[in-house]
């Protein structure tokens, strides 16, 4: 009876501390912004990461059944952008107008406009345009980013979750110096656990990198390319960040095959297992321009299709689910300091971003991220207008 008694107390003692961790830590999630904007988000995250996983896949399995994308209907009024649309001065030649998934082109969609700071004698650095996603669920709108490597500097931030480590010289937030000229800053990819890649930065091998995964390279001119590790890009004294993610969804300026395979777990973990979810995408051209899709209800072929139609050569899928797809761009005179209040996400309103551009001037914010900066002068156009790899 005494050893009955004394098991029942010990077990009673371990369960009460159990209990008092999940629910410490639950709290703490629940008011960590770097877990995600929704409480949804935050509390997969922590389930995640307690070994709950089944559960919450479950759950959200669950609600994406009961809430599937909206099929039909006409995207909000004044979704495809406004204001100025010839461009003046590229270095690279502008994007032509993009043909939309949706069939029948509604008044301004796939229209290009500047967007963004632009270099001392006004020449725009960035382009936006704004499309459906397909052909069925048209009342939803994606954004595309055309950037152009000649004008702007790209830079990888790097964080305590994602990758990890550190302390990193370029983390969040993003200091006054370093914000003078920032044009753009836009999410990176998966946890990486889930990437199947490495991350290469500041002259260290955070996690080995794999020969054929897509790989976002950033050189120490800050030149960017996008391109498959051991074949169109590779390590070399002038690389400074390497971000792999996945496998390249574009290719030869096609999308890839296998991409409307049953097995989407090739291409991420998504909520609930949905296939039509906020994704984001990164690509090159032929010319070397960039180019950054992100928006809601798109499957992977999806995202494949907007990048050939922005441009893209070679492609490669960003992050994914509504709360780590971000796009900012930024306004302001030059050599000037900024803050969140001087960026606008790419999608705005009762079907924008989440995430506000104020998470990257934030020092709660974990996850890597890059930054898109206007150049002092234009980069020498023997190295940069070509895809480079």
């Amino acid at each position: 009876m005494y050893w009955r008694r004394r098991a029942i107390v010990l077990l009673s003692l371990v369960t009460f501390v159990v209990l008092a961790y999940l629910g410490t830590t639950l709290g703490f999630a629940l008011t960590n912004q770097s877990y995600g904007v929704s409480l949804q988000a935050r509390m997969a995250e922590w389930g995640r990461q307690h070994g709950l996983g089944g559960v919450v896949t479950w759950a959200e399995t669950e609600y994406n059944k009961l809430n599937p994308p909206k099929v039909g209907g006409a995207p909000p009024a004044n979704a495809f952008g406004s204001g100025a649309t010839i461009p003046v001065g590229q270095r690279l030649a502008a994007p032509k107008t993009m043909t939309t998934p949706a069939t029948t082109p509604l008044p301004g969609e796939g229209v290009w406009h500047p967007v963004g700071r632009r270099t001392a004698n006004g020449t725009p650095t960035m382009y936006e345009a704004f499309v459906r996603p397909d052909a069925v669920h048209t009342s939803y709108v994606v954004g595309v980013v055309w950037m152009d490597p000649n004008l702007l500097s790209a830079q990888l931030y790097s964080g305590s979750q994602i990758p990890g480590g550190g302390p990193y010289p370029y983390t969040a937030p993003i200091s006054a110096k370093h914000s003078e000229n920032l044009a753009a800053a836009f999410n990176a990819g998966f946890l990486m656990q889930d990437a199947n890649g490495g991350y290469y930065t500041d002259g260290r091998i955070i996690k080995p990198l794999r020969s054929g995964a897509a790989s976002a390279v950033v050189y120490k001119d800050g030149q960017m390319t996008v391109g498959k590790w051991g074949r169109d890009v590779k390590m070399t004294n002038q690389v400074s960040s390497v971000r792999q993610n996945l496998d390249l969804v574009v290719d030869n300026g096609k999308p890839v095959a296998g991409l409307t395979n049953a097995n989407l777990l090739k291409w991420g973990v998504t909520l609930g297992g949905a296939y039509y979810v906020w994704r984001s995408g990164l690509g090159v051209t032929k010319s070397g321009a960039l180019v950054y899709v992100g928006g809601p209800s798109l499957s992977i072929s999806d995202l494949a299709n907007l990048l050939v139609r922005a441009g893209a050569v070679r492609a490669m899928e960003l992050d994914i689910n509504t709360d780590w797809v971000q796009f900012s761009s930024f306004v302001g005179p030059l050599n000037t300091p900024i803050n969140a209040s001087s960026g606008t996400s790419l999608l705005t309103g009762p079907q924008g971003m989440a995430g506000p551009p104020g998470r990257y001037f934030a020092n709660w914010w974990t996850r890597d991220f890059y930054t898109m900066s206007v150049r002092t002068s234009p980069a020498s156009a023997t190295t940069t207008t070509t895809a480079k790899g």
